[in-house]
């Protein structure tokens, strides 16, 4: 078990990466190479890149990301972060981002009407 100390920087870094992920993609781009190679540079974090997010099973992704201790909040930036990748290129992540809000609100055992909104959002867009 990590020291608090080592657990802070730990979530620092993991939100320094996840803000960086959401800001490229909140950027309007045409995604060319370059673009893409970019956010592949920051998912490698995360032992992840665009091609690997593409063919990566919902579960299996889960399970990723709580082997690098994300949050709740973390995960659903990272939610969020995928869809907002899925809208401004051409893969479509959301089922993924589906699966990780359903995760957080059946285990954080807190209901969040934010994430219920987002869920509801992303079906709809299916």
């Amino acid at each position: 078990m990590l020291n608090k100390g080592l657990r802070d920087e730990k979530k620092v870094k993991i939100d320094t990466m996840l803000s960086t992920l959401l800001s490229l993609v909140f950027v309007p781009k045409f995604w060319i190479i370059e673009d893409i190679s970019l956010v592949d540079n920051l998912l490698t974090n995360f032992e992840l890149t665009v091609d690997i997010l593409k063919q990566i099973e919902e579960k299996d992704l889960i399970l990723l990301l709580d082997k690098h201790e994300m949050d709740w909040a973390q995960k659903e930036q990272f939610a969020d972060f995928l869809l907002a990748f899925s809208k401004e290129n051409r893969f479509d992540l959301s089922e993924k981002a589906i699966a990780i809000y359903e995760h957080i609100q059946s285990v954080s055992k807190t209901f969040s009407v934010e994430i219920f909104n987002k869920i509801a959002s992303a079906k709809a867009n299916l």
